[in-house]
């Protein structure tokens, strides 16, 4: 934290261990759940049904009811799974990065990061089996033994996104459980149920709180916070490499892989942002994740959006400078083909809004930040949009140029998905700590051993 924000406490000045433990654990243990919880929880409800039963439907009837077609193949379900993995980025880079440089604004905010990663890459990889065009056969991806000697093309994009999708998955999960086992154990000493003492203390797998404990504890922290910096990058960039590889004009740009995961950071901070307005508001937590952490955020999202800012100009620059005129014409139809709204939007979401965040009043505003959030997330997903189609709708054979727009079973399974994300989310509010109990008690002994930090 440097000088100027000295004034701005991250922690209020009378919080205790023992005042953050009671309060923390009662919201999952005592406490009952707020009218706005169960008002959001019934909407995502609603919507999770719904993504239910489009998906139902879809396995039934097959990929057809989407708007994929020749020659935009790929549509919605690619869209959407490079607009996942972006939000899952962020969680990873909070709890990981921001551990190792020792920042400790991210206290507050790092437990439902996590979570929001660990949810948002399961419905990331959820899309690439949707759009297989028969998902019950996802497992030949997968290099298992088998008598009929089939075996994954490693080749096919298909195969590089499962690889890095599960290693994704499987880095955040265990990244998450390890950073829940303390405050499991002070739930499962806390919880007055039979059943409480038995959930948490299985989860706990025997935390006792000794050195040994802390220890291998910190010792395993930063072992895996060391690697997410390498995962988030290789993720991702394995993702952007699907289209990087190719020759389609519009895709075949080297700068990919960094824009990308410049792309992915800025809707993750984004999402992370609405995340922490919408909790500290419905759980009553502004004392705990107060302005100065959305402050934070809205300058990691400054940042990162002006980092996909300048890859937007350098994608325009390179396709003109090239030469190529199938190269140029990606971009002359992006701004006045069928897919023009889509641009122009995504350039108002992503390069003018977000000029707000320079100020600091802005950032500091919870509604501020909110709209910001949202819109930012808005503006990636377009951007993702406007890739995937605008790319392959006309290119080096005018005689197969053509149009594909989402129909009603795209944007079914999309918002359905929003709403399975959010009951997630929300149920685990819940039944875990929403902020991390021990990373708030390391603020609070470092502030009363006369720190700066809090």
């Amino acid at each position: 934290m440097n000088r100027h924000d000295k004034h701005r406490p991250l922690l209020p000045p009378d919080l205790t261990h023992a005042r953050l433990t009671e309060r923390i654990s009662n919201l999952v243990l005592r406490d009952p759940s707020p009218r706005s919880w169960f008002m959001a929880l019934l909407v995502c409800g609603l919507l999770a049904l719904m993504f239910i039963g489009a998906l139902g439907y879809m396995f039934e009837v097959g990929i057809g009811l989407f708007g994929v077609n020749i020659p935009v193949a790929w549509g919605f379900p690619i869209t959407n799974t490079i607009w996942w993995i972006g939000i899952a980025h962020a969680g990873t880079l909070i709890s990981a990065v921001l551990l190792i440089t020792r920042q400790p604004w991210r206290a507050s905010i790092n437990r439902f990061a996590e979570a929001m990663a660990m949810f948002a890459v399961v419905l990331a990889g959820s899309y690439p089996i949707i759009h297989l065009g028969r998902p019950w056969f996802f497992y030949y991806l997968l290099p298992y033994p088998n008598d009929m000697e089939l075996w994954p093309q490693w080749r096919s994009p298909l195969v590089w996104d499962f690889f890095a999708i599960f290693t994704y998955l499987t880095f955040t999960a265990t990244f998450m459980y390890m950073s829940l086992l303390p405050d499991l154990a002070t739930l499962r000493d806390r919880a007055s149920s039979w059943f409480g003492r038995v959930f948490y203390g299985t989860l706990a797998i025997g935390w006792r709180g000794s050195a040994t404990h802390w220890a291998r504890y910190e010792k395993a922290n930063m072992i895996l916070s060391s690697v997410a910096a390498p995962i988030v990058v290789a993720v991702t960039g394995i993702i952007s490499l699907d289209l990087a590889v190719s020759i389609v004009p519009g895709y075949h740009f080297t700068i990919f892989p960094p824009y990308f995961v410049a792309g992915a950071l800025f809707s993750g901070f984004s999402t992370v942002a609405l995340l922490a307005v919408v909790l500290r508001s419905m759980f009553g937590l502004q004392d705990l994740v107060t302005r100065t952490h959305l402050d934070y955020l809205g300058r990691m999202m400054l940042v990162f959006a002006l980092v996909v800012d300048y890859a937007y100009t350098q994608e325009m620059f390179f396709a003109w400078y090239s030469g190529e005129d199938y190269y140029r014409y990606v971009y002359i139809d992006r701004w006045t083909g069928p897919y023009a709204p889509a641009w122009w939007s995504m350039i108002f979401c992503n390069v003018v809004l977000v000029q707000l965040l320079w100020f600091r009043r802005v950032r500091r505003s919870p509604i501020a930040m909110l709209c910001l959030a949202i819109t930012s997330d808005i503006g990636m997903w377009l951007e993702r949009f406007q890739i995937v189609f605008t790319s392959t709708h006309a290119d080096y054979m005018p005689s197969a140029w053509g149009e594909a727009w989402p129909t009603l079973w795209d944007w079914a399974v999309y918002i359905g998905s929003l709403g399975v994300f959010g009951v997630l989310l929300l149920v685990f509010v819940r039944i875990m700590p929403l902020i991390s109990l021990h990373d708030m008690r390391g603020l609070i002994a470092k502030r009363n051993k006369g720190g700066d930090d809090g």
